[in-house]
């Protein structure tokens, strides 16, 4: 959520090296299920969650159309590998972008908001599977450890926010997560799709940072 002084950038375009992906040059037997992955994030960003299909997964990767089957069920455990993937990296770069609090509290809150940024600029089929592709993260045990974990980083970081106010009046710290996170998600809609946020004099980042603020002054967890 930190301000930048860089011109605003669409959310939603990648180049194919910024996706988490394995070329096909690069296909090796021993990785075919990353290469399936990969290919998969791929067509996600290109044509979204519900267009790409096995066997065109198969062909980006430089394998046979049966190949997937040897790691994949069906299009659907695809589509959740993918949103896994997706999951694990983006609570890793949460972490990283929290840094246990570091220098302070709030510097720290703010940099997880421009990593949640970040991560669906730099990845966007992972980001369309996780969040935009139906999938039922409640219905998977494995997507929802993954889920939980990343909301984790931005629970314990609004918790740090609020150490300074006595017990009684400092507000649920899921609750702040939550809401941060719809605020984020929305900025990404907002700025990635072509709307009105696109032409907006301020960048996402501005966005993002400035709603925060604003939130957090009116939970009373920053000084007006």
């Amino acid at each position: 959520m930190q301000m930048r002084s860089a011109a605003q950038r669409p959310l939603r375009r990648a180049g194919p090296a910024s996706e988490m992906s394995i070329k096909r040059s690069s296909y090796h037997h021993g990785n075919l299920r990353e290469a399936l992955i990969g290919a998969t994030a791929a067509l996600i960003a290109e044509l979204g969650p519900h267009a790409f299909t096995l066997a065109e997964a198969a062909r980006r990767a430089g394998v046979s159309p049966a190949a997937p089957y040897r790691h994949f069920r069906d299009r659907e455990d695809l589509l959740e590998a993918v949103a896994m993937e997706g999951f694990d990296a983006f609570a890793a770069r949460l972490k990283a972008a929290f840094d246990e609090g570091r220098p302070t509290p709030l510097t720290a809150f703010l940099r997880t908001g421009q990593a949640y940024l970040d991560f669906a600029r730099e990845q966007p089929g992972h980001y369309v599977a996780m969040f935009e592709s139906g999938l039922s993260i409640a219905g998977n045990s494995e997507l929802m450890r993954a889920a939980t974990a990343a909301n984790g980083v931005i629970v314990a970081a609004a918790a740090a926010l609020s150490v300074h106010l006595p017990a009684e009046g400092r507000p649920p710290p899921t609750m702040v997560a939550n809401h941060i996170w719809a605020l984020s998600h929305g900025v990404v809609e907002l700025f990635g799709r072509g709307q009105p946020g696109g032409r907006a004099p301020y960048s996402a980042a501005e966005m993002l940072e400035s709603g925060a603020l604003i939130y957090l002054r009116g939970l009373g967890v920053l000084p007006r």
